[in-house]
This record gives C-alpha cells, sequence and structure tokens, in this order.
C-alpha cells in the first residue's frame, strides 16, 4: 500500500510522542504503515507512506536518486546569482550538494495558510523558488538557501519522484495504490 499524506506544519514524521505533540496518528488511519523518508516537523506537504520495505527503500535510497521538489519561502529577493549556486551545488559543512534544478516562481494560488504564520516584516521582502533536488540529507533544502543567503522561511515538498502533492487538502491522505 502506498499512501500520500499533505502533512501540515508542527506534525512529528512518527506515530507517537511522550510529550503529546501531533503525529502521523493524527491524519493516518491505515495500520501498519510508516513513512518512506522523513519531513521536517516544521516542513509541510507530501508524505509518503508504505507497507512495503522494498518500495520504501525504492524511495528513500539515495542510490535511486528520486528527485523531490519543493516550494520554498526564503527571507529576501532571491538572485540570478544564488539560483545559479544552488544549481551548480553548494558546499555545506557535510560537503558538496550535487545540482538542483532551482527557479524563481510566484507565490502559489493553492497556497493554505500556516499556523503560526510565517513572520512578516513589511519592509523586508520574501520571495518563492522551485528547488527539485536527488539527495536526501539532513534538513538540506533550509541549509543550501541559507548556504547562498537567503535562509528559508517556510518549506513545503510538493513531488516525490512521480508522486505529486495534487489537490490534497491539508492532512489529508489519499491511498495511491493497495
Amino acid at each position: 500500500m502506498l499512501i500520500a499524506l499533505n502533512k501540515p506544519y508542527g506534525v512529528l514524521c512518527q506515530f507517537t510522542d511522550e510529550v503529546g505533540r501531533r503525529t502521523l496518528a493524527d491524519f493516518v488511519k491505515q495500520k501498519d504503515v510508516y513513512a518512506a523518508g522523513r519531513l521536517d516537523q516544521d516542513s509541510e506537504g507530501l508524505l509518503l507512506l508504505t507497507d512495503d520495505g522494498v518500495l520504501a527503500h525504492r524511495l528513500t535510497d539515495p542510490r535511486h536518486k528520486q528527485p523531490k521538489t519543493y516550494v520554498v519561502q526564503v527571507d529576501g529577493e532571491i538572485d540570478d546569482m544564488a539560483l545559479l549556486a544552488l544549481r551548480n551545488g553548494v558546499s555545506l559543512n557535510d560537503g558538496p550538494t550535487l545540482p538542483a534544478d532551482a527557479k524563481r516562481v510566484d507565490e502559489p494560488r493553492w497556497l493554505w495558510s500556516r499556523d503560526p504564520p510565517v513572520r512578516f516584516r513589511k519592509h523586508l521582502p520574501t520571495s518563492w523558488l522551485s528547488l527539485s533536488i536527488r539527495e536526501g540529507r539532513n534538513r538540506q533544502v533550509r541549509r543550501m538557501t541559507a548556504a547562498v543567503g537567503f535562509p528559508t522561511l517556510r518549506l513545503i515538498r510538493v513531488q516525490i519522484g512521480e508522486h505529486a502533492l495534487g489537490g490534497l487538502g491539508l492532512g489529508e491522505t489519499r491511498v495511491l495504490s493497495r
């Protein structure tokens, strides 16, 4: 079974939590499925869950290089030099990244409100980009945008390989296959 979840901000990518934070159990009713990969508590969007270990491995193992696409709100007006650096790969403390597909985009029309909202400063602009990577390092997108001088404010995963978020509502699940 393969399930898509539109994971809200603030939800842990696990089914239990000793201190009562929101978890996948608050949204996923199917039993014996597990997250194929992670999405940090402060990130949103597409999370795939499965009961198939082979499929989970294919979706998450870096050797299979499944592209993961994100819509990212960054602090400041991202410039062409920063986008070029992302496209060429940037140096992080754990080594250089592979080149990414990075482009400036408009704020998505389908975007849901976030609770709590992203900080707003009237005189400091933000901008949006689409970023596709083929790796899965810890907090990689956030570290990449910070490395080029544009810290991430909001991170929404919209696609993993051939599986897209599509019109899936916030907190909703969709069974993709059995």
